[in-house]
């Protein structure tokens, strides 16, 4: 563990360098608003120089042998674990999240790399039998080629992680933009793999104005790949943008999950299940329960069960053991929560514990349990990315999926229920790339992540998540 909180450079080329111009974001202790360091601010100059860099990394990578950057991988996961405490006390001071959260998704990093490791080594292709004699056909997998990728503050080493992997067990390059919210922990990330031994070229970091920086990357020639999390309004422009272009997109974009607790649910199960979820990481999680449909047998004893479990809660500064929710990442978040309570409460809904912004420094706000939300509020129609709970009762199956569908998005859902003609038919109906039922199993790095709908496409998860990093090539040949 550290106290002290590192500036941040760009890597590029194998070296940690200031950017040219020597320009600086400011990084602001998310529990304090303390400016608590920097990070060097890429402009053009910059990306010229990561182009070419990620372009020689790409010949080099590309020719190393998939048990060679098995082996490499495996010692950049082993680096990651060794040094789990300061990355977590780092990530705490920047994002805010509970030490004990920061050190999680840092040792889960680790468990993303080596699965990546391991499917480099099974990038199988196949023959296909031919029609005459004489002829061979071969499908054999290629790496795609140098990967441009954005990754989000809210988890910024999970998110990273799986990018970072994904690109360098296929053979790619990769040009990170990183958060610049959190730039050290994704950056401690990112040295691992460089300390590891990877070629120069092949990882490099930069940060500053996401929009400048994807203008200018995503239609270069060099890049051949992009890969965004974030949410569904920019990852359209973005996946629009490499369209025009022909590249290849992944696009994890936002979500509303919804979460039904059908008539026959163990409630109690459903309620320490879904308020963990809902409250880790402030609420600012992609795939986070966001509206909750509550069968009228159970509505009021889990309206009760969540609000006192809410009201509850210990939020704190996330270094301080005892905190189970932090702040939110920075103050646009405080504005975008109080902006979702008020407009719910000018509609008519009823704010049963939070509502209010905690404290008059840092940006901590109440774990908030509303009811009586009308479907016009912002709150049932947008992502909130925030600790907000909005409760609703509902009687039949079929008005109760038609709820869990009506809106675009479509990355996760949840449902709780006894019957396995329930689970069946719930999970058969839900418009969404990741159903959950009777637990929170989503985001394990062995299983598909990904959407639907505005929700996006392709996966980081499981088998598919390194197909998105490689080409399919078909060679036929006849006897010479």
């Amino acid at each position: 563990m550290t106290d002290t909180y590192p500036n941040t450079q760009l890597h590029i080329a194998g070296k940690w360098i200031s950017a040219q111009d020597g320009e600086t974001i400011d990084v602001i202790n998310p529990a304090t608003e303390e400016i608590i360091g920097n990070v060097a601010h890429a402009r053009v100059a910059d990306l010229d120089v990561a182009l070419e860099s990620v372009e020689v990394g790409f010949q080099s990578w590309k020719n190393t042998s998939a048990n060679q950057r098995y082996k490499l991988m495996r010692k950049a996961a082993d680096l990651v674990r060794s040094r789990a405490d300061e990355i977590a006390s780092i990530m705490t001071m920047e994002q805010g999240k509970p030490l004990l959260e920061a050190k999680g998704e840092t040792l889960f990093g680790a468990e993303i790399i080596d699965w990546f490791a391991e499917e480099s080594r099974r990038t199988y292709g196949r023959v296909i039998p031919a029609r005459m004699d004489g002829v061979t056909q071969m499908v054999i997998k290629e790496p795609v080629g140098p990967v441009a990728a954005f990754t989000p503050w809210n988890f910024p080493i999970n998110q990273a992680v799986r990018k970072l992997s994904g690109a360098v067990a296929a053979g790619c390059s990769i040009i990170l933009k990183g958060p610049e919210e959190t730039p050290a922990s994704c950056a401690a990330l990112l040295k691992c793999f460089v300390d590891a031994g990877l070629p120069d070229g092949v990882v490099n970091l930069v940060y500053g104005i996401p929009a400048e920086i994807s203008e200018y990357l995503i239609p270069h020639r060099t890049i051949r790949k992009v890969t965004f999390t974030g949410s569904t309004a920019v990852g359209k422009q973005l996946a629009a943008m490499a369209g025009a272009h022909m590249k290849r997109v992944t696009m994890e974009l936002g979500g509303h999950s919804p979460a039904i607790i059908f008539e026959d649910a163990d409630v109690e199960v459903a309620l320490k299940v879904l308020t963990a979820n809902k409250f880790r990481n402030a609420g600012q999680v992609c795939v986070s329960p966001t509206r909750f449909l509550v069968h009228e047998k159970h509505y009021n004893r889990f309206v009760e069960g969540f609000t006192d479990f809410a009201s509850s809660l210990p939020v704190g500064e996330g270094l301080d053991p005892n905190t189970k929710m932090g702040p939110l990442a920075h103050d646009r978040r405080i504005d975008a929560i109080e902006s979702f309570v008020s407009d719910a409460v000018s509609k008519g809904a009823n704010i049963l514990t939070g509502g209010e912004r905690k404290g008059n420094k840092g940006y901590f706000f109440e774990p908030t349990v509303m009811t009586d939300v009308p479907m016009d509020a912002r709150i049932m129609n947008e992502e909130p990315f925030g600790p907000i709970a909005p409760i609703m009762p509902f009687s039949d199956f079929d008005s109760v999926v038609t709820e869990a569908n009506r809106l675009d998005y479509g990355l996760a859902a949840y449902a709780y229920t006894k019957s396995a003609k329930t689970a069946e038919a719930i999970g058969g109906a839900f418009e969404s790339g990741m159903v959950s039922i009777n637990h929170h199993g989503i985001a394990l790095i062995e299983t598909p992540f990904g959407g639907v709908k505005d929700s996006g496409y392709g996966s980081e998860g499981g088998s598919e998540a390194i197909d998105a990093y490689l080409n399919t090539k078909f060679i036929t040949q006849a006897g010479l």
